[in-house]
């Protein structure tokens, strides 16, 4: 009776979070790209974010930016701009914008947009044959978008 009852209140505490989570296509842009409202519905991780920047497999956002304080992350990148003190410059709607749909906010930039899922031309057939068919997801989940805006929000100049 009790692993029924702990499995019915996580499914039930799941289901909620999951209902606060917005949908790509659903974001709400400001006029500058500021997203006001969380994605996920929950708290960003300070840890989960380092782990989303670092990972060449998740955001490899260390491809094109460095941030001094972590220094044994290895090859960081500078054709974006460094993010220290990044919290200093943008509040966390901005932030929150800029990850999800960078192009948004910066018209020509070369940063992918993580939390977008219309809209991209797909070439592949032209030159390979191979191009995705259907819907994709985004680059970056909600909760990820979530955990890297709390990552950059404590990159502030001391």
């Amino acid at each position: 009776m009790r692993f029924t009852t702990l499995a019915l209140a996580a499914t039930l505490t799941a289901g909620a979070a999951y209902a606060d989570m917005v949908a790509p296509k659903d974001v709400v842009f400001t006029e500058d790209g500021a997203v006001e409202m969380s994605l996920s519905g929950a708290a960003g991780n300070v840890e989960e974010g380092i782990g989303v920047y670092s990972s060449r497999s998740k955001g490899n956002c260390v491809a094109c930016h460095v941030v001094s304080s972590l220094p044994d992350v290895a090859f960081p990148g500078n054709i974006g701009p460094a993010l220290d003190g990044v919290a200093d410059r943008w509040n966390e709607a901005e932030l929150r914008g800029i990850v999800s749909n960078a192009k948004l906010t910066y018209d020509g930039t070369m940063m992918p947009s993580y939390y977008k899922v219309e809209g991209y031309q797909r070439p592949g057939n032209a030159y390979t044959g191979k191009a995705a068919e259907g819907a994709l997801d985004p680059l970056l989940s909600a909760q990820q978008i979530e955990d890297v805006v709390a990552f950059l929000m404590t990159l502030k100049d001391e």
